[in-house]
C-alpha cells in the first residue's frame, strides 16, 4: 500500500487516487507546463471528481491534487 502524504503541501499525481470524502485541490497543468488550479474544493465521487460545495460533475481531466486547505482559499 502506498503512503500518501496528506499534510504536504506537494502536488501529489492524479494516479495516486485522493481519498474519499475529503476536500481536495486539484489542478490541470497547461501547454506551457504551468500548475493551473482550480479556485474551488473538490471530492471523489468513485472515479469522478465533483464539486464539494453542490456535489456537481467537474468535467476536467486533473493531473495532480493536494489537500485542500484553506489557506490557499483565499490565496494566501
Amino acid at each position: 500500500m502506498t503512503h500518501i502524504p496528506l499534510q504536504s503541501a506537494e502536488w501529489l499525481p492524479i494516479s495516486m487516487p485522493p481519498p474519499d470524502g475529503q476536500d481536495l485541490e486539484v489542478c490541470v497543468i497547461d501547454y506551457d507546463e504551468i500548475v493551473i488550479p482550480l479556485s474551488y474544493p473538490c471530492r471523489r465521487s468513485g472515479a469522478d471528481l465533483v464539486d464539494a460545495s453542490n456535489r456537481k460533475l467537474i468535467d476536467i481531466q486533473p493531473t495532480h491534487w493536494r489537500k485542500w486547505t484553506e489557506h490557499r482559499a483565499i490565496g494566501v
